[in-house]
């Protein structure tokens, strides 16, 4: 089995990857009639671009991330690269290029970063590849998008549903160590703690996991619980504050006296 695999395989049971895949399947199997988008939503660092990643795998739906700087014919060309075509010249030409290739494979389409959809008239752009193709639309962005989208009501009211993304729980914590700290047993306490300094961010967690396996193999531990990790901290996102002046001279002596004894 493939590193990919192992990953693809670890990230399956995690809270929020469910939650999109049950959303898709959902939109998919929907009944005839009803509407056919959903919004995926939540805070940074919940896990909503992993759970899309799987998603994408599962479904061999079509996921595209909008980029800060994109605009109308930049997301059509987007969607008509991540769906193998060679994009057409114009706008129009790409919309019409894109929507048969949709329809025609019924894939779905995972619109990741979908906040940037709401400057100006790309987000109509894909309600009219909706429109046009049929297939599901999953919008996924931050805590806000929801209230976002209520300024387009013609993307507003053809919402299936809208789910929003969960904080990390210790389950997650468990699945997440097994590729971020492999080989290295950590006791549930220590993984509460790490799961409560985390703030239910899964990127938070990861980092910290990975923090864990580093101090203990530079440890020689192969079990790390509350006694091992003691008083060290977990990284919980907060900036460091400013240094003063005399502490940058101490570090920089401290620098300078080590390189001196190395050579």
């Amino acid at each position: 089995m493939s590193m990919t695999d192992t990953l693809y395989d670890s990230v399956a049971p995690l809270r929020n990857v469910s939650a999109l895949t049950s959303l898709v399947d959902r939109v998919r199997g929907r009944a005839f009639g009803l509407p056919g988008m959903a919004t995926f939503y939540g805070p940074s660092g919940f896990g909503k671009s992993t759970a899309a990643t799987y998603a994408t795998n599962a479904f061999g739906a079509c996921h595209i991330e909008v980029q800060p700087l994109w605009r109308s014919k930049q997301l059509l060309s987007g969607i008509a690269f991540e769906l193998g075509l060679r994009p057409a010249r114009t706008a129009a030409d790409m919309f019409e290029q894109v929507a048969r290739e949709l329809s025609v494979h019924q894939r779905p389409l995972l619109i990741d970063e979908a906040d940037r959809l709401i400057r100006d008239d790309m987000v109509e752009v894909v309600r009219g590849l909706y429109e046009a193709s049929a297939v599901p639309v999953i919008l996924i962005g931050e805590e806000e998008l929801p209230t976002k989208l209520m300024k387009w009501e013609r993307v507003h009211g053809r919402m299936l549903d809208w789910i929003a993304a969960q904080p990390a729980e210790l389950a997650d914590v468990t699945q997440l160590a097994a590729i971020y700290a492999r080989d290295i047993e950590i006791s549930d306490e220590l993984k509460a703690r790490l799961l409560d300094q985390s703030s239910g961010s899964l990127r938070r967690v990861s980092t910290n996991l990975a923090h864990v396996r580093e101090t203990a193999l530079a440890q020689g531990w192969s079990r790390v619980g509350l006694a091992e990790w003691g008083s060290r901290a977990f990284f919980r996102g907060e900036a460091p504050p400013p240094r003063r002046e005399h502490a940058i001279e101490r570090s920089r002596q401290q620098t300078a006296s080590r390189t001196a004894r190395r050579a």
